[in-house]
């Protein structure tokens, strides 16, 4: 992949890792329908694609993404469109973006500076582990514009903070800082702004040289395991255990267990 701008979308993957840049900065990288199906698109092929192990979502400029461009979505002179628009639409474009996101059996970063709200805050929320600036600012403006909240937002926030917090944000739009979501665990980490980009490439490094395919079935059980009980739990984990037993990386685990040192994963 060239990394080339398209949409208001860079993607590009070098050394096993998929980059999806939002590239919109004068709209401080709102998300139109053309960037959203961009960004479907590179997430669904990342989910086949064995070369990749670990995806990484940014924001150029100043921001990270100020949710879905409702000026755009409702231009002046723009043809009205037909009663249920919303209710057809956004499962294949806004909602698809975060059921990828939670699905794909790879680590995704993310990686925030500025503002991240509305679909900009769900697309943090449902990364494995998100990095921001300790200036950064996370909120949920749905309410506050007369609308009630979409994007995974009532399905994530509860799980990640609880409810009374995730009435917080959500009922009264209340705004966190990075530092504020990290302390309340919304997030993976919040760092000073100036160590942003070293903090995230740490972890990228970190997780690119992971046993990817292990580290993605645990994803997948981790996630499994919310809507399910223990005895389902366990069952999920012993097929990712028969799986995960037969890759090479297992292999390597095991060789380097029995020679002291440290793994060199391939993620096969």
């Amino acid at each position: 992949m060239s990394g080339e701008s398209v949409d208001g979308v860079a993607i590009g993957a070098v050394d096993g890792v998929l980059r999806i840049r939002l590239d919109r900065p004068a709209r401080k990288n709102a998300l139109d329908v053309a960037a959203i199906d961009r960004v479907v698109g590179a997430l669904e092929s990342a989910a086949v694609d064995d070369a990749l192990r670990v995806v990484v979502l940014s924001g150029t400029g100043d921001d990270f993404c100020a949710g879905a461009d409702w000026v755009a979505t409702n231009a002046a002179g723009a043809p009205r469109p037909r009663t249920g628009s919303i209710q057809r639409r956004t499962p294949v474009q806004a909602h698809r973006v975060i059921a990828l996101l939670v699905e794909l059996q790879l680590p995704v970063v993310c990686r925030v500076q500025g503002w991240a709200a509305g679909l900009g805050c769900q697309l943090a929320l449902a990364a494995d582990f998100t990095v921001a600036a300790d200036t950064s600012r996370f909120w949920e403006p749905f309410l506050r514009r007369g609308f009630s909240p979409d994007s995974g937002a009532t399905w994530l926030l509860p799980r990640l903070v609880g409810v009374a917090r995730a009435k917080e944000l959500l009922l009264l739009g209340r705004e966190l800082s990075g530092a504020d979501a990290a302390a309340w665990g919304l997030i993976h980490r919040a760092v000073p702004d100036e160590q942003l980009d070293a903090t995230v490439d740490e972890l990228v490094a970190e997780l690119a040289a992971a046993p990817t395919v292990a580290l993605g079935l645990t994803k997948r059980c981790i996630h499994r395991a919310l809507e399910s009980g223990l005895t389902a739990a366990m069952e999920a984990e012993a097929n990712a255990l028969e799986l995960s037993s037969r890759t090479g990386d297992f292999q390597e685990g095991l060789a380097a267990f029995r020679e002291s040192r440290a793994p060199d994963f391939e993620g096969r």
